[in-house]
């Protein structure tokens, strides 16, 4: 039976089209669509339930040794405050995961894992730590909220000092008071925008919700769903598990390289990778001819079939069909058609990511 999040009853209030997503009730789009959503994100400022998250503490003497272990990036050096983004390997070398590590200090680390996982990887982590660590599944006693946008942070400068706020990309403050609602404050997101992810207790969610909103008003804030979160995060070119990433996919083989530290001396499914050659990469291209590639269509050079979509959209921004492809590594430079429905449509390669925000 789907879970509900601490906001599920404010959703269908505000006219939330809901949903199953990664066994959650959550809202696909409110009334004015998916477009106007992911506008609002680009050009304004939107609001995510992204209660549905994982939330696993990490902490104890060896937690920052125990930790890396179980992680391809490097989380020894991090200064407290600081995020890092990390795959979470098995034996084979593919990815149980893909984690955000925050830093509290060397002995105290939150790990925010994926809903559709997080049973999954709080098992895998709790399994596979040693030594005198503790460990413990927080995700039944944290809310999340996204606030995401250029004017995301107008809004919360209504709250707080803007001076008191994390001030660079992928770091957090472990404690503000937003709307008399203490929170955990990241700069971090899935959209390719500024913004920041507020983590509370499950009954003050809704609080913090709607004072985001009433606040937010004079800046053109909306609630936002899935639909216009897929779309955002593929045009910033961010993978999603089961898409990109998969227990079955080798990690060096998803362009994710600056998360993958082959120097560390040792991870799990560190030798597996360092015996695999990489035959498959990740790479964007833009559907040329009238059509929109979606996932699992197949990739063609000529005749030979060499990869598929692992997402696709039509992309509201740049008003054109992109598409994220795992193909085989000496086609990648090649002329590529995918099938859509029995016909064959033209592919331009073209770099990673599609959009970028101007900073």
């Amino acid at each position: 039976m789907s879970k509900k999040t601490p906001l599920f009853d404010l959703h269908q209030q505000l006219g939330g089209q809901i949903v199953d997503f990664a066994g959650y009730m959550l809202p696909v789009q409110y009334g004015n669509g998916i477009l106007f959503e992911h506008n609002t994100v680009r050009t304004k400022v939107g609001l995510f339930d992204v209660s549905h998250m994982g939330e696993l503490m990490v902490s104890g003497n060896d937690a920052e040794k125990a930790l890396n272990y179980v992680l391809t990036n490097d989380i020894r050096g991090m200064y407290d405050g600081q995020v890092r983004y990390s795959l979470l390997p098995n034996d084979k070398g593919g990815a149980v995961d893909d984690v955000l590590i925050y830093r509290y200090n060397d002995k105290r680390y939150l790990v925010v894992v994926n809903a559709s996982n997080a049973d999954k990887d709080a098992a895998w982590i709790e399994t596979h730590l040693s030594g005198d660590v503790l460990f413990e599944n927080l995700s039944e006693d944290v809310a999340q909220i996204a606030i995401q946008g250029p004017l995301s942070k107008n809004v919360m400068a209504k709250f707080v000092d803007e001076n008191t706020l994390p001030q660079k990309n992928y770091s957090f403050v472990s404690e503000l008071t937003i709307a008399d609602v203490k929170c955990l404050v990241s700069r971090t997101g899935y959209t390719g925008e500024d913004g920041f992810e507020l983590y509370c207790a499950p009954n003050e969610a809704e609080k913090l919700y709607l004072a985001l909103l009433e606040a937010g008003e004079e800046f053109g804030i909306a609630p936002a769903g899935l639909g216009s979160r897929d779309t955002l995060r593929l045009e910033a070119a961010m993978p999603l598990y089961g898409h990109e990433l998969g227990e079955d996919i080798p990690v060096n083989e998803v362009g994710l390289s600056f998360g993958i530290k082959m120097a560390k001396e040792d991870f799990i499914g560190k030798s597996a990778l360092e015996a695999h050659e990489p035959a498959y990469v990740r790479i964007g291209a833009k559907v040329v001819d009238r059509g929109i590639a979606r996932e699992h269509s197949i990739v063609y050079c000529g005749d030979e079939e060499v990869g598929f979509v692992s997402s696709g959209t039509f992309s509201p921004t740049l008003q054109m069909a992109i598409c994220m492809l795992r193909v085989k590594k000496e086609y990648a430079d090649k002329q590529l058609t995918v099938d859509v429905r029995g016909k064959k449509l033209r592919l331009e390669v073209i770099s990673l990511p599609f959009y970028k925000r101007s900073k």
